[in-house]
C-alpha cells in the first residue's frame, strides 16, 4: 500500500517514540489521513499513536483544531500560518507529546501563481514549543505530492524524538 522506504521510516519513528515515551498525533489536509493509515500499518503502533484529524475543509480546521477563522481568511487554508495552528491545535485537543500538521495543494488542479500546485506547508511540534514549520515544493503528480509530505511529516517528527 505504501512504498517501503515510507513504511521503514514509520517503523523507526514509532520505535523512537516508544523508547522515549512519547505519543504522537496528526492534521492532516491535503493528506486526508495518509500519515494516520501509514502509521497505524506498522504493527505495535497503537503505543505511540494517540490519533489522527482529518481536516479537509476549512471549517474542520476551525471546528476540530481551534484554527481561527479569520487566521484562514487573512493567510489562506495554505499557508505557515494555518500550519502552524493546525499542528498546535492538535496539541489542544489530545494528549499526545508530539503533533504533526500538513496543509497544501496537492493537485492536479487548485493551484495559483501564488499558491502552485505541489506546495505544501508541513508542521511539527512538542508539547511546550512551537511548532517549526517547512515550507515544501513538491513536484510530480498528486500521489508523488501526498506523498512527498507524508514523508517531509515523519522527518520532522523524527527530529523532534531525537
Amino acid at each position: 500500500m505504501f512504498p517501503n522506504t515510507l513504511t521503514e521510516k514509520a517503523k523507526v519513528l514509532i520505535s523512537h517514540c516508544e523508547a522515549a515515551g512519547l505519543m504522537l498525533a496528526s492534521a492532516e489536509s491535503c493528506t486526508g489521513g495518509l500519515i494516520s493509515g501509514l502509521l497505524t500499518s506498522v504493527p505495535g503502533s497503537s503505543s505511540v499513536v494517540e490519533r489522527g484529524f482529518v481536516t479537509y475543509s476549512n471549517e474542520a480546521k476551525t471546528e476540530m483544531l481551534g484554527v481561527p477563522a479569520g487566521l484562514i481568511a487573512d493567510h489562506g487554508a495554505v499557508s505557515e500560518e494555518v500550519a502552524a495552528a493546525m499542528a498546535s491545535g492538535v496539541l489542544a485537543h489530545c494528549p499526545a507529546d508530539l503533533a504533526v500538521s500538513v496543509t497544501g495543494v496537492a493537485g492536479p488542479g487548485g493551484g495559483s501563481a501564488e499558491k502552485p500546485v505541489g506546495l505544501v506547508y508541513v508542521a511539527a511540534c512538542r508539547r511546550g514549543s512551537s511548532p517549526k514549520v517547512t515550507r515544501n515544493l513538491f513536484s510530480g503528480d498528486r500521489e508523488a505530492v501526498r506523498l512527498a509530505s507524508v514523508d517531509k511529516a515523519l522527518s520532522l517528527l523524527e527530529e523532534l524524538v531525537s
